[in-house]
């Protein structure tokens, strides 16, 4: 009889599956996702699946004994090794298998992993998620004699990334792995692209030792901002954990934002499909939204969530997307999936090919705004209060004021716009504003506080 397992309440979440080694994920939690999500790969006429893990000190573990669930289910495991989620996406287009598995904590703190998955071309997420958990614990699993055998796809994967650089003039580059996975191929990588490349923490260390790989926290930009001024480099482009999301730096030191990033990479897609769609998420500046428009596209506002923009993608068929958090998505040459070496690989080009990285980001209009600002609401609490603004938000429409409710809600008014959305993985809200003033800033704020205040919470700090 097939054993039964049980996960942890926190651990299957919607976007991926995450946890704490040692308190809420461990060895047999992983031989049980292998059960689990091997059933499905089974059931839906697969036979072959890739798996992947990153660099953190947990994850052979966890790899091996998912690898034992996959077998069970009868399925032939391709093991690719350490390496960035990039590269497990990579191997399953490449090599066309039926899925993949990457066993990867991402930007969360060192004690903590999780896996990353996709069927056939897709990510799994939402209700495929939770359907893993009920197969785990009615103990309605596959069985099967399978196999397993060792594969390094990264000089294939390394070639595809250097194969799109277009360009045109040498730059010296600053590259922070932040020790994380990318590590494990970055100097292979610059090493086939022109000009002059100096790389920081490229040694894969799970402890995090210098700064935690996260681009989005600009205290853990600071050594790429300060080896950009010593090098007198033309840009920094830094990685998280698993080298799914990117951060850069101009010359001058200044934070380029996901947001800005996918208005530069936009201007320059546009020029080769013209017209198209490019999807950014609720999170992102209004500017990003004005400026696809300038050059001619057609701007969509999705839901956050990597795997929710990919399947909104494939969905539109639109050659680009991305989030302010970092996560780029190029079909313009490429698979559609989140690959932030490639994407530096493409910024490399564009800054080579059209000047400074500070040029570029400057045909977007200043704006004044918060950071995006989370704060902690009961979990049962935090859906039910979006659901009262949204209401009191659309009986204020009109008027100068749209709102947006695709996640959370989203109201745009005369001084900029205003966001509260809840997290799907955490307990708590997410708060954002961005006006054309300071003082549009503070009445925009003004209105957070308000509507947080009717809903019996108080605001978070700065707001």
């Amino acid at each position: 009889m097939t054993a039964i397992h049980r996960f942890h309440p926190t651990v299957l979440r919607e976007y991926d599956i995450r946890g704490v080694i040692g308190k809420t994920l461990g060895p047999d939690d992983a031989r049980a996702i292998g059960q689990g999500f091997g059933t499905i790969v089974v059931r839906a006429g697969g036979t072959r699946v890739a798996i992947g893990y990153d660099g953190r000190l947990s994850s052979p573990e966890l790899e091996q004994a998912c690898v034992e669930g996959l077998m069970s289910t009868g399925l032939e495991v391709v093991r690719i090794g350490l390496g960035p989620t990039p590269m497990l996406y990579f191997t399953v287009r490449h090599l066309e298998l039926d899925a993949g598995v990457m066993i990867t904590g991402s930007h969360n703190p060192p004690d903590y992993n999780g896996f990353k998955m996709m069927l056939g071309k897709g990510p799994v997420y939402g209700e495929q998620i939770q359907e893993i958990g009920r197969l785990v614990h009615g103990g309605d699993l596959e069985t099967g004699v399978g196999s397993s055998r060792q594969l390094d796809v990264s000089e294939d994967y390394i070639s595809r990334l250097a194969g799109d650089y277009d360009g045109t003039r040498d730059l010296t580059i600053v590259w922070d792995a932040g020790n994380g996975a990318v590590g494990h191929i970055l100097r292979r990588l610059t090493d086939k692209l022109p000009g002059k490349h100096i790389l920081l923490f490229e040694e894969v260390d799970g402890t995090f030792p210098n700064h935690h790989p996260d681009p989005t926290v600009p205290e853990n930009l600071e050594d790429l901002i300060h080896a950009v001024a010593a090098n007198k480099a033309d840009i920094g482009i830094g990685f998280d954990g698993d080298g799914d999301r990117i951060g850069a730096v101009d010359a001058q030191g200044g934070i380029v934002w996901g947001d800005q990033l996918l208005a530069i990479y936009a201007a320059d897609v546009l020029k080769t499909h013209p017209g198209a769609t490019i999807i950014a998420d609720v999170k992102s500046s209004q500017t990003l939204y004005d400026d696809i428009a300038k050059n001619g596209g057609k701007p969509l506002m999705w839901k956050t969530g990597h795997s929710l923009l990919k399947a909104k993608m494939a969905e539109t068929g639109s050659p680009l997307a991305g989030e302010m958090s970092g996560h780029i998505f190029f079909a313009d040459k490429y698979y559609g999936f989140d690959d932030a070496p490639y994407c530096g690989v493409r910024l490399a080009g564009l800054v080579s090919r059209k000047g400074s990285l500070a040029e570029l980001k400057s045909v977007l209009p200043p704006v004044f705004n918060t950071p995006e600002v989370r704060f902690q609401v009961d979990e049962e609490r935090k859906f039910k209060a979006v659901e009262e603004i949204v209401a009191r938000a659309k009986a204020l429409a009109g008027d100068g004021i749209e709102v947006n409710d695709i996640d959370g809600v989203r109201v745009k008014t005369v001084d900029g716009w205003w966001l509260l959305r809840a997290s799907n993985t955490q307990d708590v809200l997410v708060a954002r504003a961005e006006a054309f003033s300071e003082a549009g800033l503070e009445r925009l704020k003004g209105s957070i506080r308000d509507q947080l205040s009717q809903s019996g919470i108080a605001a978070p700090d700065g707001f």
